[in-house]
């Protein structure tokens, strides 16, 4: 039943992938070919959404079926606690969330990537190369970068200015150049001068030290890279680099966290098949396909909704990603205190 029901929503999860941007590839005269290739590279990503829908469904209707034939209630005569029965249950579902994540970071991660990268070229939507507008600060905030924008491709900032204050908050000094190119060990900065404070008076004068700034050049293009496309090790080096630089990481963090979340949904709706199971003693088929697909949609919908007010500020990152699943937590809880077990 899971084989059936896997199989199932990874179709369903790739024809509306497919729907959603067949306009855009018949606009742009995509090859059927190039379509194929993009559906086949979402085919994992459709697996790691569908695997607790899958386990959901398939739980829920195997459970349906021991109640309707009575054959639970010999377990029960036996004097065979539920909650042991349906511990084998519990470890699929343990097993399946530490799958769910190391597949996700092996498989998932490169292939939503290539699928991204195919896409934006096929339908011309490539993106942008420089980022304008950054500020970044260095060395515990004491060093501050204002660029006015940086190109990635060579590696140039553009109208920079670099502000080095004292522990008081004070400036030391400010540098101000047109351009500044990297090396390879700093930044190369192109006829700059200094302000500094002498006397008690702002005086500037041509600046020669040009090998002391070497702030890597993808702390100034952190905003340009998707959490989803790294893997955990390098998400977790991302949104450290960014509270280090002073950039906004509250997206970042918040799909962080999410990896951990929603990895640990199979085996939270395993825990809510359970509860779920023995309700259904007619149509078992159809009822515990519906309360699958129920339960899915309350769960990304409350997810959609969480992650998005954590990334506008208005929930904790761990909060908004964490959220949805405590919710299902205590509604598995709650009905598992009313089956009968």
């Amino acid at each position: 039943m899971f084989g059936i029901a896997g199989a199932m929503f990874v179709l369903l999860l790739s024809m509306i992938d497919l729907f959603t941007n067949l306009a855009r590839y018949l606009t742009n005269e995509v090859a059927a070919r190039d379509v194929f290739r993009v559906s086949l590279l979402y085919l994992p990503k459709s697996f790691s959404y569908a695997l607790p829908v899958s386990l959901l469904f398939a739980a829920a209707y195997t459970l349906g079926e021991l109640y309707a034939r009575n054959e639970l209630t010999s377990v029960f005569a036996a004097g065979i606690p539920f909650w042991r029965f349906s511990m084998s249950l519990l470890v699929i579902g343990l097993i399946a969330s530490l799958f769910s994540f190391f597949f996700d970071d092996i498989v998932v991660i490169p292939t939503l990537k290539m699928k991204n990268d195919l896409s934006r070229v096929l339908l011309n939507q490539q993106r942008a190369q420089f980022q304008a507008d950054i500020v970044v600060k260095a060395k515990s905030g004491q060093l501050i970068y204002a660029v006015d924008y940086y190109d990635s491709v060579s590696q140039n900032l553009h109208g920079i200015s670099i502000i080095e204050q004292d522990d008081d908050g004070r400036m030391v000094f400010l540098i101000r150049s047109q351009r500044a190119t990297w090396n390879g060990e700093y930044w190369e900065l192109i006829n700059p001068v200094i302000y500094e404070w002498r006397d008690g008076n702002l005086q500037y004068r041509n600046f020669e030290g040009n090998d002391e700034f070497r702030e890597e050049p993808d702390t100034f293009r952190r905003n340009l890279v998707n959490v989803e496309e790294l893997h955990f090790r390098d998400a977790r080096f991302l949104v450290n680099d960014l509270k280090i630089a002073g950039l906004p990481y509250t997206d970042a963090l918040a799909d962080f966290h999410h990896r951990f979340s929603f990895a640990t949904v199979s085996f939270v709706v395993v825990g809510l098949s359970i509860s779920m199971g023995g309700r259904f003693r007619k149509n078992i088929l159809l009822m515990s396909l519906l309360a699958s697909l129920t339960a899915a949609v309350v769960f990304y919908i409350t997810e959609m909704i969480t992650m998005m007010m954590a990334k506008l500020g208005y929930f904790h990152p761990f909060i908004g990603a964490w959220f949805p699943v405590f919710i299902f937590i205590a509604v598995g809880f709650f009905l598992l205190r009313t089956a009968k077990t």
